[in-house]
Formats: structure tokens, sequence, C-alpha cells
């Protein structure tokens, strides 16, 4: 029964309880800790979004846009290259017009891709949440 609570600011899974007190994990340190159970505030979300919450939020942005290994190659080059104008893109890389657009517009729309000018040309760029969510997923900090 691990269910989300709040307890003094913070966000617990609770995981066990009893008629006084509950027993709480911290979802980012697992560390576990008994507080009164008047202490406990309930919240209205499931445990594997409390869980999810352990990640940091530019990381699971760069999880929800790099659906396969294209497109987390696409957001890699973007962080160790920089900004690379479309016409670029198009030719280095194995997508037609159409599909590059299309993933582009999913980056964008999930915050880690930003339009850009490169050298004069319209372009594409990481934007700070991918950029950190990339670094994180490389172990770069």
């Amino acid at each position: 029964m691990t269910q989300p609570v709040r307890y003094d600011g913070d966000v617990y899974l609770r995981v066990k309880e009893s008629s006084e007190s509950s027993l709480v994990r911290d979802p980012e340190t697992g560390e576990e800790t008994h507080v009164p159970n008047a202490d406990l505030e309930p919240l209205d979300q499931s445990a594997l979004e409390t869980r999810a919450a352990a990640v940091p939020g530019s990381v699971r942005a760069v999880l929800r846009v790099a659906h396969d290994d294209r497109s987390l190659g696409l957001l890699l080059d973007l962080h160790e290259n920089g900004p690379r104008p479309v016409r670029d893109m198009l030719a280095d890389y194995s997508f037609c017009e159409s599909d590059l657009l299309g993933l582009l517009t999913e980056c964008r729309a999930a915050g880690v891709v930003e339009e850009a000018t490169v050298a004069g040309e319209p372009g594409y760029a990481l934007t700070s949440t991918g950029d950190r969510g990339v670094a994180k997923l490389l172990n770069r900090r």
C-alpha cells in the first residue's frame, strides 16, 4: 500500500500504517521514518507519479520525447555539437524532411528543443531543460 502523502511540506510514500503512525519513505533518498498519522496529508496522485518525481524534471522531459534511438541520437547530437541548421540536419541524419520536422515538433512541445538561427539559417538547439536532461543521462551533470 504505497500511498503518496505530504508531511512537513515534502512528499513521501506511505509504506505501512498503524493506528497511531505510518512508516513513510522519501522517494528521492529511500530513507524511511515513522510519523504520526495526524501529521500526514493524503495526496491526489498515484504512487508511480510520486516515484517518478525522484527523477529530475529535465531528465523526465528528455525521456518522454526520446522514444527511439534516432530521437535520442538527435538530442545527443544537439547536446554535443550545439545548435544545428535544418539544412545540415537533413544532410547528416537519415530523416526525410517531414519526419525530422515531426520529431523536432515533438521535442519543442516537450520543451527540450527550440528554434534557433545558426549562421543566418533556420535551425534548432537544445533548451536549457533539454541540455540539463541529456547531461544528466550522460552523467555529466
